[in-house]
């Protein structure tokens, strides 16, 4: 079995949920997100939600983006700081 718990829960399945699009966990892991998935409507549509921002970034030219906006979100980036 992987790293997680058998009933694992919203918050967790969204601190997960790029290992899971990327195929990053275990095979006994995905089986445990998936059967929350199964009965979870609002994972469900935050899965999909994330899958459509992946879709739409992916298609992004470095030229689409403004000179400022761009700058700006370097910015922001570069302010994050691990907790």
């Amino acid at each position: 079995m992987g790293d997680l718990q058998a009933d694992i829960n919203c918050r967790g399945v969204v601190e997960i949920v790029t290992d899971y699009l990327e195929g990053a966990l275990a095979p006994d892991d995905i089986q445990i997100v998936d059967r929350h998935l199964a009965t979870c409507d609002g994972c469900r549509r935050y899965l999909a939600q994330m899958r459509t921002t992946i879709a739409t970034l992916g298609r992004l030219r470095e030229d689409d983006v403004p000179d400022e906006m761009r700058k700006s979100l370097i910015a922001a980036f570069r302010e994050i700081r691990p907790r």
